[in-house]
C-alpha cells in the first residue's frame, strides 16, 4: 500500500467535517465533504456515498484514507448519514425505504446546485451505498451520470442476507438485523449536535425499529421485496455502471445479472476478494482501486477519454486450484477478461450424475464457511470432506485436461420428498488426488418454491418434481488430474433454517450444466493493475485490539453441535482528532441437536460503546430465533445505558408463521 501524502495529490483539498443537507420536509442530514481548495472558482463532479454507517466515528478511519483522494484528483467526495443515523435527524426504520431513495434524490439535486459542482453527480458505495446506488439509478434524478456499485445485489429476496433459494438464511438474517439494532443504538456525535444530542439519543431508541420484524413477516417474494429489486426492470437504469464483487463475498451473482440485462454502459469486476474494497481486501491480490475508480469518474463525470470503456466489459481473477483453507493471504489465479457478457466464448456442458436416496444428518454444513465473508481468518469454507461424507456423492472421472469454468453453474435434478417441506443444497467440489475437496460454488433451493418464489406450495410426498437450482458465480481452473464432485444434501445449517421434519430425500436424475471457458491468449496481454494507493491514515489508539475467529464445540453425549462467530473485528479504538473513543463487539452462536431439526437456534449478543472523558454511553442488545413445526420465534432485548445509569431497556417478542419454509 503506498500511501500518498496531501501535498503531493494534483489539487489542495479541504474538508468540511459536519453540514446540513435540509430536505423539502424539513429533515436535516449530516455530511461530511472534501473538496478542492479552489472548487468554488473551478467546479468539480460530486460523488455521493449515502450510508448508515456513522461520518463521525463508524466509519472515520475508513474514509479518512480514501475520501481524501478522490477530492486530490478534482471531485467532491460527500459523505451523508441517512436519516435516522448519525447525526442526520429523523428514524431510519428499514433497508433502502421508499423515504431513503426519495431523500438520496434530494440530496442529489443538492449536490448539483453547489457553487463548487459542476452539475454531475456520481454515487458509489459497498454493501448498502451499493444496494442504493443501483436503486437510486433506476429512479434516474436528472443530475446523476454514473454509479459504482461494489458488493451489492438486484434482487433484494433471492440473492441477499435475508433469503437464497426461498430458504431462510439462518446464518445471516438474526445477525444482520441484530447488528443493525445495534449500530442504531448509538447516540448522535455531542461535539456535532451540542446539546440536543441526549434528547435525539432517547428518541432513537424509543422509536428505532428492529428490521427483522418485516424480513419475517414477508417469506415469499412479494411487493416488500420487489421494492428496490432492480431485476423488476433493468431498462430503468440509464446511466453508466460498474458494478464489482468478490468470489468469497455473497453478492458476486449480481455482476454477471447485470452486465447481462443492463442496457446502459457498464463494466465488471470480480477478484478472489471478500467483503471489502478491492485495495485492502482479503485474499488478495489487492488492486490500485482508487486509480480505477478515478479513470471511471474521469470517463463518465469529466467526459475525458480515460480509456476505461475500451478494455473489455468483463475482468475477474480466475482463480487456481489451491487445497481448502478457512483463509488465505493471496489467491492463486491470474486475471482473464471477456469483452461482453453473457460471452459467446462459454460454452455450456453437461454432465449427467446418478441418483440416490438420502437423509442428511441436522450437522451437514458444519464446513460451509461465512456467507458473506469479511476477509477474517477462519471465514472460508475448508475442506469439504466432512460435509460430503454425509451429502449424496457423485464423482466423475479424473480430469483428461486442464478445465476452467466462468459463471454461474446449474443443477437439473429430478426428486421426490416424503415430507411436504423440504429443501436442498447442491455443492460443487474439486477434489484432488489426495482425497481433499475444495468448495468450487453452491446454491440452496425450498422445493416448496419449485413454482416460484412468490407462491410456495407444499411438497406432495413420494411425488416426483423437476427442479433447477441454480450455483453462485464462479471462475475457477480445475487441473488434470482432479475430478469434479456433486454433492447434495437435504439440509445445510446454519446456512439455511432446517425443514420441520427430517426429510427422506430420493434422487432420481442429477446434471451439471457447467459454463465452460476456453483459453484466450488476450488475457496475457491485460493492463495491469496499479499498486494500491490511500492517503494517509486517521491517527488512532487501539486500546482492544479487534478479533475476528470462526470455531466449532461438540457434545459428543447430547449431539449437540455449535459454531461459534466473534465478529467483534475493530475493538476498542480512539479517534485521537476528536478524542473520542468507540468500541464494538458482537458474538453469535449456532446450535443444533443432531436428529432434531426443531433444536435450531441462534444466539447474538453485542455491545456497542462511545466515550469521551467523563462522558460515556453504551448500548447491549441480546437476540435469539428459534422455531418450531408451525413457527418462528424471535426475541430481541435493547438496554442502553449512560455511565453506569441505563436509560433505556426493551424488549420484542415475535411469533412468525411458518410459510413454505
Amino acid at each position: 500500500m503506498r500511501r500518498i501524502p496531501l501535498d503531493e495529490l494534483p489539487r489542495r483539498i479541504r474538508e468540511i467535517e459536519h453540514s446540513w443537507i435540509e430536505l423539502a420536509d424539513g429533515c436535516r442530514l449530516a455530511a461530511r465533504i472534501w473538496l478542492p481548495e479552489d472548487a468554488e472558482s473551478d467546479p468539480v463532479p460530486a460523488v455521493l456515498e449515502f450510508l448508515p454507517y456513522r461520518k463521525s466515528d463508524q466509519l472515520a478511519a475508513r474514509d479518512a484514507v480514501r475520501q481524501p483522494y478522490l477530492a486530490g484528483h478534482g471531485y467532491g467526495a460527500v459523505r451523508v448519514d441517512l436519516r435516522g443515523t448519525g447525526e442526520s435527524d429523523g428514524i431510519i426504520e428499514d433497508e433502502y425505504t421508499p423515504q431513503e431513495l426519495s431523500d438520496a434524490c434530494e440530496v442529489i439535486d443538492w449536490l448539483a446546485r453547489q457553487p463548487w459542482c459542476t452539475g454531475a453527480v456520481g454515487m458509489t458505495g459497498i454493501s448498502w451505498g451499493g444496494f442504493n446506488s443501483l436503486q437510486v439509478a433506476a429512479l434516474r434524478p436528472p443530475a446523476l451520470r454514473a454509479i459504482v456499485t461494489l458488493c451489492s445485489t438486484d434482487d433484494r429476496y433471492a440473492d441477499d442476507v435475508h433469503y437464497r433459494g426461498g430458504c431462510v438464511l439462518a446464518s445471516d438474517m438474526l445477525h444482520w438485523a441484530s447488528s443493525m439494532l445495534t449500530w442504531n443504538a448509538r447516540p448522535p456525535e455531542p461535539r456535532l449536535v451540542g446539546e440536543r444530542w441526549r434528547e435525539i439519543w432517547l428518541d432513537r431508541l424509543e422509536r428505532t425499529p428492529p428490521f427483522l420484524e418485516p424480513w419475517l413477516e414477508h417469506q415469499r417474494r412479494d411487493a416488500y421485496w420487489r421494492h428496490g429489486s432492480v431485476c423488476e426492470d433493468y431498462s430503468a437504469i440509464e446511466c453508466a455502471v460498474y458494478a464489482v464483487g468478490g468470489w468469497v463475498d455473497g453478492y458476486t451473482n449480481a455482476v454477471f445479472r447485470l452486465l447481462a440485462r443492463l442496457s446502459c454502459p457498464r463494466k465488471g469486476l470480480v477478484g478472489p476478494w471478500a467483503h471489502a474494497f478491492p485495495d485492502d481486501a482479503s485474499p488478495g491480490p489487492s488492486i490500485g482501486w482508487l486509480q480505477e475508480t478515478i479513470r471511471w469518474w474521469d470517463r463518465w463525470l469529466k467526459e475525458r477519454e480515460s480509456g476505461i470503456m475500451d478494455e473489455p466489459m468483463l475482468r475477474v481473477w480466475l482463480q487456481d486450484s489451491v487445497p481448502p483453507q478457512t483463509s488465505y493471504e493471496h489467491r492463486a489465479g491470474r486475471w482473464a477478461a471477456e469483452d461482453t457478457w453473457p460471452s459467446p466464448r462459454v460454452e455450456a456442458r453437461r454432465l449427467t450424475a446418478g441418483g440416490g436416496v438420502l437423509r442428511s444428518p441436522q450437522i451437514c454444513g458444519v464446513e460451509a464457511g461465512v456467507w458473506c465473508a469479511s476477509g477474517q481468518p477462519g471465514d472460508l469454507p475448508g475442506d469439504q470432506r466432512p460435509d460430503d461424507a454425509v451429502s449424496l456423492v457423485h464423482d466423475w472421472e479424473p480430469l483428461d485436461e486442464q478445465l476452467e469454468i466462468l459463471g454461474l453453474p446449474e443443477v437439473d435434478l429430478e426428486v421426490a420428498a416424503d415430507r411436504p417441506n423440504a429443501l436442498v443444497c447442491v455443492r460443487l467440489c474439486d477434489v484432488a488426488p489426495d482425497g481433499t475437496s475444495a468448495l468450487v460454488s453452491r446454491g440452496l433451493f425450498n422445493l416448496t418454491h419449485r413454482d416460484g418464489d412468490a407462491e410456495p406450495r407444499p411438497l406432495e410426498p413420494g411425488r416426483r418434481y423437476e427442479v433447477t437450482v441454480w450455483l453462485d458465480a464462479a471462475g475457477y481452473s480445475f487441473p488434470a488430474g482432479h475430478r469434479l464432485r456433486l454433492a447434495i444434501s437435504s439440509t445445510y445449517w446454519p446456512w439455511a433454517w432446517p425443514s420441520p421434519e427430517p426429510v427422506e430425500l430420493t434422487v432420481f436424475t442429477a446434471a451439471l450444466t457447467l459454463p465452460v471457458r476456453p483459453p484466450r491468449s488476450e488475457d496475457a496481454d491485460l493492463a495491469a493493475f496499479g499498486e494500491p494507493e490511500q492517503t494517509p491514515p486517521l491517527e488512532t489508539e487501539q486500546l482492544v485490539p479487534g478479533v475476528g475467529r470462526r470455531s466449532i464445540r461438540r457434545d459428543l453425549v447430547t449431539g449437540l453441535v455449535e459454531q461459534v462467530f466473534d465478529w467483534d473485528v475493530g475493538g476498542t479504538v480512539r479517534l485521537v482528532p476528536t478524542d473520542l473513543v468507540s468500541s464494538d463487539t458482537s458474538h453469535t452462536v449456532y446450535s443444533i441437536v443432531e436428529g432434531d431439526p426443531l433444536s435450531a437456534k441462534v444466539q447474538f449478543r453485542a455491545t456497542t460503546g462511545m466515550e469521551r472523558g467523563d462522558w460515556s454511553i453504551h448500548a447491549d442488545v441480546a437476540s435469539t430465533m428459534t422455531a418450531d413445526a408451525e413457527a418462528f420465534h424471535v426475541t430481541s432485548a435493547l438496554d442502553a445505558y449512560e455511565g453506569r445509569t441505563r436509560v433505556f431497556a426493551r424488549t420484542w417478542a415475535w411469533r412468525f408463521p411458518r410459510d413454505g419454509v
